[in-house]
């Protein structure tokens, strides 16, 4: 293993400890890391949360944080946020943890890893027809990939994966290359510059946390699209019908 990782593609190939079939590479290390970091976060700025006057600032941030997160959610989706906030919120900060760790030295984001987008997006693709099928049932969800007609169903579903696969390749596309740009300019240029480079790339990484998780809210939402609409066609029929009464 060479010592600036130039040669290391993903943290895939760093292997920290292997027996026959069962690897611990930094991938797993580098994600168990992070979500041990959100739970200790989580714990100790809700352990004293109070409703009182005297907000502590820790509390204050994370009411700030939820807020903003539910505001974007109810804004994409233009529903209950409730609903998709605990799946949201954890794939935003998921990634935002991972990216913004990228700038501690010997860290290795796990979203550089194929196989760690992958599976988020894998994740996003399981929520779209579970949220889709509360919302609108089974059958009225299947019926959306035989529109317009029946002959658009592998189409549809071709669309379905493709924009997994899109999940996956951009935000592993993004996060690999900044790492590994940065790590060949500390190689070969003085420190101020990559310095530079590594704030950019930290830029990069919260806005990449903030368009997978809004990226995934978009299509869930779309797979609860039509329940909402027949809701609003059976309302303004409702309102047309008092009014005629009227």
């Amino acid at each position: 293993m060479d010592p600036m990782g130039l040669k290391q593609i993903s943290p895939d190939q760093i292997i920290f400890w292997q027996k026959d079939f069962v690897v611990l590479n930094a991938t797993i290390v580098y994600a168990w890391i992070v979500m041990a970091i959100l739970v200790a976060a989580s714990w100790f700025t809700s352990r004293r949360l109070t409703s009182g006057t005297d907000i502590p600032r820790l509390q204050n941030f994370l009411e700030v944080l939820v807020s903003t997160i539910r505001d974007e959610i109810r804004e994409t989706s233009q529903d209950d946020p409730d609903k998709y906030m605990a799946f949201i919120a954890t794939l935003f900060l998921f990634i935002l943890t991972s990216n913004v760790l990228a700038v501690v030295p010997g860290f290795v984001p796990t979203t550089a890893s194929l196989s760690t987008t992958g599976a988020l997006a894998i994740c996003v693709f399981l929520a779209v027809p579970i949220y889709g099928i509360q919302s609108q049932g089974i059958v009225n969800y299947l019926k959306q990939y035989i529109q317009p007609t029946v002959f658009m169903l592998p189409f549809n579903i071709m669309g379905e994966l493709s924009r997994t696969l899109a999940l996956a390749v951009r935000l592993f596309g993004n996060m690999m290359s900044g790492t590994k740009i940065a790590a060949i300019l500390l190689a070969i240029t003085p420190l101020i510059f990559p310095v530079v480079l590594q704030l950019l790339g930290l830029i990069t990484g919260v806005i990449q946390a903030y368009i997978f998780a809004i990226l995934a809210m978009v299509y869930i939402a779309s797979g609860t699209k039509a329940r909402r609409q027949k809701s609003e066609e059976r309302e303004e029929k409702v309102k047309g019908e008092n009014r005629e009464e009227k």
